[in-house]
């Protein structure tokens, strides 16, 4: 296939160039003033590499797919419309009461600790632009109070003209019964249409969350509202340059679902987080065409550090209420764990504390690093590499950004090394072992809280900075795999990520009767909720172009036990009902699933079984990696050697001149032996002493401890 997967990250935009058999990559510089830009440039650096210019290349390509971190820039900036909100009336304070964990929501774990000093987040849209509309449908979807039509157009003229510039419409049970909001709609686009220069986007609640949960539907619509003009522009501008330069394909963005779909049928807030998430699905993909059942995806950037897990060869640990920057919604992502962590972290002395932290604070990628000489002035996780002699000021991103390796030493000598009274190779390996222990940590907490162990899993390390630091933070997991497309291995996840739309309907049902164990026998009511949702996705996909002949479809529940609160998603070995045989095995799997997340001993068969949630993913499948088999060759990897520099090992408490090996030269087969410091286009792979590297049957190289090494260092801590 044919195909443009571009991953646009706070610091660097990755590039993944499939043309037939050919498969390039390519970094370029993030440019936040203008993300077309930095998608032009690293597209034109992988044309290059085919001997094309991007005239030539983009109308032979098939599909484009793009994940991108818009939103949540947007999100972190503030950067949105002034917001309008119609609710029903009486219900105009939901949103700013919240849940009780609206005080913490999006709060790291030291700063909830501290309670007493933390606020409310500040609302995205004011007291006075929330308004209450005459009007009421119960949890049956049965009319109580009929719309008050020139109730609605008076308070739509009040919002207009308080400023209110995008329309959020969130009304009591409207997914249950959408007559009312809907209307609304209509009535906003009678009063403001769509040719007139003052259009007026209206987010609909039920058409973003189908299912219960005021506040969180609520929140959602309010963020789709808030992100759907900026995301457009930003979109929109891609959009065009690419129809300019001849592209006439189909153009689909990242979800954080773990599927991808085209930019007219994708929300704004779906799109939240989608770099991480193709590094997930990548993780996902690869490892099960390796024969990797267990595998921890870890993506360093420049600005944060992502863990997702994949578990017994499947992804489906779900965020049921995620929170996206202080808010919880009612989406269902997949979990990814974002901590403040990667190579443009901050490094700074606490003086209340006295001592030295990393984070979450980040130079980004302006000005960036103090190395990058483009007026940064503190001292950050890269500089750090750099002075220990890990990352050559020469050879970094391929040799076409020079780095200032006396600048970024001046800098950690005055902001570190001297307050503390260290030597500056001691104070940047203390800089570097904080950052890889607080990484290490969000792997444990991740691993360890699920019930795992992490000798059961292997590491993929990926991202510019994941090669760098994995002998760090892998910690008790025993195997890291670096792949030579690591440095934009998001972008390769979403190269291999199905075209998927996910569908959700809030359906409650008792699946099993309590005390007498009965399974239930209506398949009306959950067959009618899965019909509708396949009509729903049959459209979308069908407007993408798609054959609807290719779609496989499948189902999910969200169930529980009757007299508990924990849910449980579950994969429906059925997308329909039709015999007590299917209810049987929809539940055999709901037990299973669940004794296996919680324990067999809290399953509670007397209490029933109620099904709170029915999901419909409909998946147009892509081609899946096929990765051929090498002989392996001799260990030796003399030809591999590109050179030595001196670099600083703590391990060793000195300086050592060290091998250095090119990545792209070590052939199967090949092993190495730490210390030493294997360098690839992007990144470089940090091998310590104790731990030694090799070339695998694949091509990829793995990342081990040397043979009683682990327990030796367990021992001396």
């Amino acid at each position: 296939m044919r195909s443009v997967d571009i991953d646009v990250g706070g610091t660097f935009t990755d590039l993944v160039l499939s043309f037939d058999d050919q498969r390039v990559i390519a970094k370029s510089p993030t440019t936040p003033y203008d993300l077309s830009v930095c998608f032009l440039n690293v597209l034109e650096d992988g044309a290059d590499q085919l001997d094309m210019d991007v005239e030539e290349l983009l109308p032979q390509i098939e599909v484009v797919r793009y994940s991108t971190t818009v939103a949540m820039n947007r999100l972190i900036e503030r950067r949105g419309p002034r917001l309008g909100l119609m609710t029903t009336e009486g219900h105009q304070e939901a949103i700013l009461i919240g849940r009780g964990a609206q005080w913490c929501d999006g709060l790291r774990i030291s700063e909830r600790r501290n309670l007493a000093v933390q606020h409310k987040p500040e609302p995205l849209v004011s007291r006075d632009l929330i308004v209450g509309l005459k009007e009421r449908v119960d949890s049956a979807g049965q009319v109580l109070r009929p719309l008050d039509e020139d109730d609605v157009r008076e308070k739509l003229r009040y919002l207009i003209d308080n400023g209110a510039r995008s329309i959020a419409v969130s009304l009591l049970w409207s997914f249950v019964n959408p007559a009312h909001e809907k209307r609304v709609r209509e009535i906003i686009r009678e009063e403001y249409k769509g040719y007139h220069v003052g259009y007026l986007p209206v987010v609909l609640s039920h058409e973003v969350v189908g299912k219960v949960g005021e506040y969180e539907r609520t929140m959602t619509a309010i963020l789709d509202a808030y992100l759907q003009r900026s995301i457009k522009l930003e979109m929109e501008a891609t959009w065009d340059r690419l129809r300019e330069l001849g592209y006439r394909g189909t153009f689909l963005l990242t979800h954080n679902t773990g599927g991808s779909a085209e930019m007219f049928k994708t929300t704004a807030s779906r799109t939240y987080n989608g770099g991480p998430i193709s590094g997930l699905m990548g993780a996902y993909h690869f490892g099960r065409a390796l024969g990797y059942a267990n595998v921890i995806a870890a993506d360093v950037g420049g600005t944060s550090f992502d863990v997702g897990m994949v578990v017994d060869a499947g992804v489906r640990s779900y965020e049921f209420r995620p929170v996206i920057d202080r808010w919880m919604v009612g989406i269902s992502m997949l979990e990814c764990t974002t901590m403040g962590a990667g190579g443009g972290s901050i490094a700074s002395i606490n003086t209340l504390l006295d001592r030295l932290e990393v984070g979450p604070r980040s130079a980004g990628a302006m000005p960036g690093p103090v190395c990058y000489d483009l007026g940064g002035t503190e001292p950050t996780v890269t500089d750090a590499d750099v002075v220990l002699g890990y990352i050559s000021p020469d050879s970094y991103f391929s040799g076409r950004m020079p780095l200032n390796a006396d600048k970024a030493r001046a800098a950690i000598e005055e902001k570190i090394a001297t307050p503390l009274g260290v030597s500056v190779d001691e104070a940047a390996a203390m800089i570097r072992n904080i950052v890889e222990e607080n990484m290490a940590s969000a792997i444990k907490r991740e691993v360890h809280l699920r019930g795992y162990h992490p000798e059961d899993f292997a590491v993929f390390a990926f991202g510019g900075g994941g090669p760098t630091h994995v002998a760090g933070f892998r910690a008790d997991v025993p195997l890291a795999v670096i792949f030579p497309q690591s440095p934009v291995f998001c972008a390769l996840g979403s190269s291999v990520m199905d075209i998927m739309h996910v569908y959700e309907k809030s359906r409650r049902m008792v699946f099993m009767e309590p005390v007498t164990e009965r399974l239930a026998t209506d398949y009306a009511a959950f067959n009618e909720t899965v019909e509708a949702l396949v009509e729903q996705a049959r459209i979308d996909i069908a407007a993408e172009g798609f054959d609807l002949d290719e779609v496989v479809y499948a189902v999910e529940l969200d169930m529980l036990y009757g007299g508990q609160v924990q849910v449980k998603r579950v994969s429906s070995p059925h997308v329909r009902i039709e015999s007590p045989r299917h209810v049987e095995e929809i539940y055999n799997a709901f037990e299973a699933e669940f004794a296996a997340a919680f324990s067999p001993h809290v399953i509670h068969k007397p209490g029933g079984v109620y099904l709170d949630n029915i999901v419909l993913k409909a998946t147009v499948p892509t081609a899946k990696p096929d990765l051929p088999r090498f002989e392996l060759g001799p260990a030796d990897a003399a030809a591999a050697v590109k050179g030595e520099r001196e670099a600083y090992w703590p391990e060793l408490g000195r300086r050592q001149v060290t091998t250095v090996y090119r990545f792209e030269d070590m052939q199967p087969g090949m092993h190495v032996d730490g210390p030493a410091l294997v360098e690839a286009e992007f990144t470089t792979l940090v091998v310590p002493p104790g731990q030694f590297f090799h070339i695998d049957d694949r091509g990829l190289g793995l990342l081990e401890y040397a043979a009683g090494t682990r327990d030796s260092q367990e021992v001396a801590a």
